[in-house]
């Protein structure tokens, strides 16, 4: 888990994020519902970070919630994520966000799939980057590919 991911300068990747993906990653904003990239996306792959290209989540852990946002069981790897408490906007919640370069992206709430542990990952898609199964390799994500083939056995 000590691979770095980041291929160039965070402040040149800063520059290249759209608005709404900076507001989301570096200003804790939130995406419109059922208006985002990901919401609905069923295609089998990994999502990254957009910022350091660290891998969060996969395909595997995706359900959908109904909340029209992206919605996952479980993080690629728990120790690539971390949480933090967000009492903004008069509630408490639990915060997501990157390790390496700390990019917000989005909350953890315990009302997720019982039989998959109980928790939805509530993700922005603008925090995201989707690498398709196929290209994990050319994109330096072969270590992930491991977990698609185990579904195909």
């Amino acid at each position: 888990m000590d691979k770095n991911y980041l291929k160039e300068d965070k402040e040149e990747v800063l520059k290249g994020l759209t608005p709404l993906q900076y507001k989301v990653t570096q200003e804790n904003a939130t995406e419109k519902p059922f208006l985002n990239e990901f919401w609905n996306h069923k295609e089998e792959g990994i999502y990254v970070d957009i910022v350091s290209g660290e891998p969060l989540f996969t395909s595997l852990d995706k359900f959908d919630s109904g909340c029209g946002w992206p919605s996952f069981t479980n993080p690629i790897e728990k120790g690539r994520i971390k949480e933090k408490a967000d009492f903004s906007h008069g509630m408490h919640r639990i915060e997501v966000r990157s390790k390496e370069v700390d990019s917000h992206l989005g909350h953890v709430f315990t009302d997720g799939p019982v039989d998959k542990g109980g928790l939805r990952y509530c993700i922005n898609s603008a925090s995201l980057r989707f690498i398709p199964k196929q290209r994990l390799r050319e994109e330096g994500y072969e270590e992930y590919i491991r977990l698609f083939n185990d579904m195909e056995e």
